[in-house]
Order: C-alpha cells, then sequence, then structure tokens
C-alpha cells in the first residue's frame, strides 16, 4: 500500500519539544520534494517546512525558523521534523505530504493540496501554555 504515516505527535508545555516522523512504504522518496503542512482550528491550512529529498535542501515558513529542523533518512525512507521552542500557536494536526513533480519550496509556497501525491492521516501537536 503506497502511504505516508505520520506519528510523534502529542502534548507538550510550551518551550517544550517533538519530534515528528513521516515514514513512506509502498514507494521511495528519493527525488520527492516531501513537507509538512499544518492546520489549527478556524485557519488555513500552511505549509510549515519542506525539504528536497534529493539533495537535501530545504524551506521554512518564517514563523519555525530556527526552531523547527526538517531532514531525511534515506535508509528508512523517512522525513523528520524536530520542532523546538513550543509554542501554543503552533497547536495544529501537522501532515505531511509528498510530490514528485514539485520542488521543494513550490511544494510549501504554492503546490494545490489537491495535486500533491501522497498525504498522511495527521497527527496532533497540542502546545499548553
Amino acid at each position: 500500500q503506497l502511504q505516508l504515516v505520520e506519528s510523534g505527535g502529542g502534548l507538550v508545555q510550551s518551550g517544550g519539544s517533538l519530534r515528528l516522523s513521516c515514514a513512506a512504504s509502498g514507494f521511495t522518496l528519493d527525488y520527492y520534494a516531501i513537507g509538512w503542512f499544518r492546520q489549527a482550528p478556524g485557519k488555513e491550512r500552511e505549509g510549515v517546512s519542506c525539504i528536497s529529498y534529493s539533495d537535501g535542501s530545504t524551506y521554512y515558513v518564517g514563523s519555525v525558523k530556527g526552531r523547527f529542523t526538517i531532514s531525511r533518512d534515506g535508509a528508512k525512507n523517512t522525513v523528520y521534523l524536530q520542532m523546538n521552542s513550543l509554542e501554543p500557536e503552533d497547536t495544529a494536526v501537522y501532515y505531511c505530504a509528498a510530490d514528485r513533480l514539485a520542488t521543494m519550496e513550490a511544494l510549501c509556497l504554492m503546490w494545490s493540496y489537491d495535486d500533491m501525491d501522497y498525504w498522511g492521516k495527521g497527527t496532533l501537536v497540542n502546545v499548553s501554555s
């Protein structure tokens, strides 16, 4: 079965850390752009961070720069999002997505959600103040 599966969400206090994982099964992430997106209650989905699996180039939205780090593990066919100094405003459902045609920047900034090749089901991050 071709799918992305997220894990690692949970409840954490403000200032804490979490590491999210996005594992691909049934296909390899080579040559894909992969991104983390989030959607908070009552808000639109936004691109948080994206990575080019082939060369490791990355993009971060301004609100998470310096706090979040995206990375990949080729052996595990997995992408991670290390989230430090979490704030209540980071509370959201976090999704990972992958697309073979998009560049990593396009994936985060302008690619249509409907056109992305694969989506995970999401993992909830809840940051308490």
